[in-house]
């Protein structure tokens, strides 16, 4: 059995100082006011404090060169929960000004600012930064607060929503952090502090938040409506296998197809019925549009013919469930439709070019314009695509340069949905773009749609992020 060897303590002190050293009065938590502890060493108020770096003067000297000097700028994190706020205001050094919790409601949004304006006057500051992580809808009120607030407006003021995954990957270097509620604000207003987080984000015109609540809402619509379409297939493999295995009509959920599935309880009924009167009745629930119902009719008995088939009990359960799916892809539908609609109205009012590229609609071009904003936020169309999320890693080591790489996780999912969208639409109408994605979709074997499209999808960022930029229409080549 292994024994542990004892090692007097000042002979571990002597070899490894302490890293943490604990401070008991508050206000000495500060970089200035701890001239004699070492430099490179955290410091902590109690055990389950936040800590801070103290860093080397050459380290801090460095940090504060960066965007304008952070020693003149407040900073202040915000953990944003759907029921309470904790707030963390740290000085421009990184020690900490305050630490609280308020409802999340007016009556707390307004003790944000009171604090944060005192913070400010206190120690003639005109700068702050305000910081919290995107939770769902819980941080959009009190953003609007903070932007139209009179008393911050008084101050240069900026406001980032943070990705969660960035302030995970930040929290990790302090690796004996707890995990509550201010030592997630204190995380959030550090990463700040660094100066590392992308731009702010955009709410000078309420016009594009506006359109982005129904931009997005078309978004989860259409989302919905796929995997209910998901799920009808599913149960029309178990009712008619032979109808869910071949593609006998253009649209396997149109006005044609959901008549038959509807009518027809079993697939021996379709196989019984007359072959004329089946023709009739795809003719006219198709209202004649149909080229060759005669044809439609001899494949769907042949493929009824070749079903499997169900006991009575689970067919007519199986019949409830596809009744019930029908009438909610109809009404998805009729809520989508309603948003396009609603859409279309909004950005009227909004310039754009976008709408001049051909395949690209209004609802397309709506989507995008609601998520870019002002254009003017992005330096450069590669600003532009990583914010979509249509960058690509890079795994390279000395000599070796990988040749597979993948997209990068983050990145606004719904300006990438409505790129992707838009690139596919451009594909079919264009024939610089459709050549530029046959191209790509030929050079792999493996993910060969996915591929092209995402690489189409970046070659559209840049035209995209030109029209925009120069304000002009599109002209093909």
């Amino acid at each position: 059995m292994l024994q542990r060897k004892s090692v007097p303590l000042n002979r571990k002190l002597a070899s490894n100082p302490p890293a943490v050293y604990r401070v008991t009065d508050s206000s000495s938590c500060s970089v200035s006011s701890q001239r004699s502890v070492p430099e490179g060493i955290l410091i902590r108020e109690d055990v389950d404090a936040p800590i801070s770096w103290v860093l080397p003067s050459r380290l801090t000297q460095n940090l504060t060169k960066k965007g304008g000097d952070n020693v003149n700028k407040l900073f202040v994190g915000i953990d944003v929960g759907s029921r309470n706020n904790a707030v963390y205001i740290m000085n421009p050094d990184g020690g900490k000004n305050s630490c609280f919790n308020v409802q999340n409601d007016i009556g707390g949004a307004k003790t944000i600012s009171k604090r944060v304006v005192s913070a400010l006057n206190d120690m003639n500051l005109s700068v702050v930064d305000i910081g919290m992580e995107a939770t769902s809808v819980y941080g959009e009120n009190l953003t609007c607060f903070l932007r139209e607030d009179g008393s911050l407006g008084r101050f240069d003021r900026k406001l980032f929503v943070l990705n969660p995954k960035q302030v995970s990957k930040f929290k990790d270097m302090y690796s004996d952090l707890p995990k509550n509620d201010p030592v997630d604000a204190f995380v959030i207003a550090d990463s700040l502090r660094f100066g590392r987080i992308g731009t702010p984000i955009y709410m000078d015109d309420y016009r594009y938040q506006a359109l982005q609540k129904l931009t997005r809402a078309r978004f989860y619509a259409v989302q919905n409506q796929t995997r209910e379409m998901q799920r009808f297939k599913n149960y029309l493999y178990l009712k008619c296998s032979g109808l869910a295995q071949e593609r006998i009509f253009s649209d396997s959920y149109g006005v044609s197809a959901m008549a038959l599935y509807e009518a027809f309880e079993t697939p021996d009924d379709i196989a019984s019925t007359d072959i004329e009167a089946l023709t009739a009745f795809i003719a006219n629930a198709g209202k004649n549009r149909s080229p060759r119902p005669d044809e439609i009719a001899k494949a769907v008995q042949a493929a009824a013919r070749g079903s499997y088939r169900l006991p009575k009990t689970v067919n007519d359960s199986v019949n409830q469930v596809l009744s019930i799916s029908i009438s909610s892809m109809r009404a998805m539908k009729a809520q989508i439709k309603a948003l396009e609609k609603e859409i279309e109205r909004q950005f009227a009012n909004i310039p754009n070019t976008l709408i001049s590229i051909p395949g690209v609609g209004p609802v397309l071009s709506a989507g995008i314009i609601a998520e870019i904003g002002n254009i003017n936020r992005f330096d450069s169309q590669e600003k532009l695509a990583k914010y979509a999320g249509l960058a690509w890693s890079q795994y390279q080591s000395g000599t070796f340069e990988g040749q597979n790489s993948r997209l990068i996780k983050s990145g606004n999912r719904f300006l990438k949905y409505y790129l992707y969208e838009a690139a596919y639409h451009h594909v079919r109408c264009d024939t610089d773009y459709k050549r530029f994605y046959d191209l790509k979709f030929k050079e792999v074997n493996k993910y060969q749609h996915k591929r092209a499209l995402a690489l189409t999808a970046r070659k559209f960022v840049r035209l995209v992020f030109r029209l925009l930029k120069d304000n002009r229409l599109y002209i093909p080549a």
